[in-house]
């Protein structure tokens, strides 16, 4: 070892300042490397979900053994599941395209269908916006049925084909703000919208319940700290922590 040394600092010598420098950023560039895979390797050890969503997507024939079809509450719970299918990524999942520093907000629902064919429905009876902006996302304001006198929001998107073509009902164009919607109407359908990113997505549905912010306005639903663990909403064990086996059902 000393050996090395000592050869190593005989070399370090015989560069120059711009052969030091080059060294120096492949270093770090292998550090870099090194710490990105061992926390991809790590995420993936705090899910199960990867294991299921490459099933459904390469295995069609297995998505009946996988998919949750609720169309009615879990016993004692507020909010219906707002689309079938697999219940995939889970609340605060690290699975990719995610990790343990960036973890999924929500719980995505891939549905078993074709683009603007599987129906999404208000998950529980609220005021409904959708920004000017907005191709393939709604937001809904509740009083929080679970904590008196918090308001809530939840939230829908990739409600679009992958070009745009928007999924959501004629009834809620861009620029809506504040329509009432019962729990279980009709809003929109899964599509495959992924905005101006190339990366595909498959069909689904995201799914959030996003807190308020001071103004009563609802906070950035992209950072998981500003959403909440939908399980208790919805009576399913949907939070990664739990690893729970697909398809998922009512916790009971």
């Amino acid at each position: 070892m000393r050996r090395l040394i000592n050869w190593f600092k005989g070399r370090w010598k015989q560069y120059g300042w711009w052969g030091k420098g080059l060294v120096v950023v492949i270093g770090l560039i292998g550090v870099f490397v090194c710490g990105f895979i061992g926390l991809t390797i790590y995420s993936q050890f705090q899910s199960n979900s990867s294991t299921y969503i490459r099933r459904w997507f390469n295995d069609p024939s297995s998505r009946d053994e996988l998919i949750t079809i609720q169309r009615e509450r879990c016993e004692d719970v507020p909010f219906l599941l707002p689309s079938d299918g697999l219940i995939g990524l889970l609340w605060r999942d690290p699975a990719g395209p995610y990790n343990v520093l960036r973890r999924h907000s929500g719980i995505d629902i891939f549905g078993d269908g074709q683009p603007g064919e599987v129906p999404v429905y208000a998950a529980y009876a609220g005021y409904l916006t959708r920004l000017d902006n907005w191709v393939s996302a709604v937001i809904i304001q509740h009083s929080d049925p679970l904590e008196s006198g918090r308001t809530i929001w939840t939230y829908y998107t990739h409600m679009a084909s992958g070009d745009g073509d928007s999924y959501i009902v004629a009834d809620f164009p861009p620029g809506t703000r504040g329509e009432w919607v019962e729990q279980g109407q009709l809003i929109g359908y899964q599509g495959e919208y992924n905005g101006s990113s190339v990366r595909p997505i498959g069909l689904h549905l995201h799914f959030s319940i996003v807190l308020s912010d001071d103004d009563g306005s609802f906070k950035n639903e992209s950072n998981a700290s500003n959403t909440l663990d939908p399980s208790p909403y919805l009576g399913m064990p949907l939070n990664v922590g739990q690893l729970p086996i697909r398809p998922i059902l009512c916790d009971t």
